[in-house]
């Protein structure tokens, strides 16, 4: 068994796309699953599975959510090593002190032409971003909802991504931790 971290994109925004983590769980476990753990409802699992096909996998519990909840979420898988290395390479730990001002953008692929100059463009003269292989890094101290280039990092890579905050990532590596 093999310990996986899933990123959902969508869920239980704004109440739209409503997916209660206790439904999140059973649908996972009915999926072969084993020792689910959620965390917010933002859509954060951990969990075992046998596979090694992770982008099955994520087409399945997409179109398993398609099925019981009629939206198909954009499902991120990671292995607990990618999502170590994500957080030990934090290029910003001085933001680590104020975990909501630093945001890690989880990439579906590597972005092959980045519009780095559009990034440039939106940044505020506070804000810093570096961009790894799949990994987006943004530190905006003012907050991401007040960041123009937060909402246009997609745009820019060319590649889908899901963020979360440095508290969120903090709290999944841990539950991963506790499963194994």
């Amino acid at each position: 068994m093999k310990t996986y971290i899933a990123l959902f994109r969508g869920i239980n925004v704004g109440g739209n796309n409503s997916l209660p983590m206790k439904e999140l769980r059973a649908l996972l476990e009915k999926l072969d699953a084993e020792n689910v753990k959620t965390y917010i409802q933002s859509g954060n699992a951990v969990f075992q599975h046998a596979t090694e096909d992770v982008d099955q996998l994520a087409e399945r519990i997409s179109a398993a959510i398609k099925e019981s909840h009629g939206f198909a979420p954009r499902v991120l898988l990671l292995d607990v090593a990618a999502a170590e290395k994500a957080a030990a390479a934090n290029p910003f730990p001085a933001a680590e002190a104020e975990p909501k001002t630093l945001h890690l953008y989880f990439l579906a692929a590597t972005p092959q032409n980045p519009d780095l100059s559009l990034l440039d463009s939106l940044k505020k003269d506070n804000e810093q971003y570096q961009l790894t292989d799949n990994v987006f890094y943004l530190y905006a101290p003012d907050g991401i909802g007040r960041s123009k280039m937060a909402e246009r990092v997609e745009k820019a890579l060319g590649v889908a991504a899901t963020a979360r905050n440095w508290r969120t990532v903090g709290k999944i590596m841990a539950m991963a931790s506790e499963i194994g």
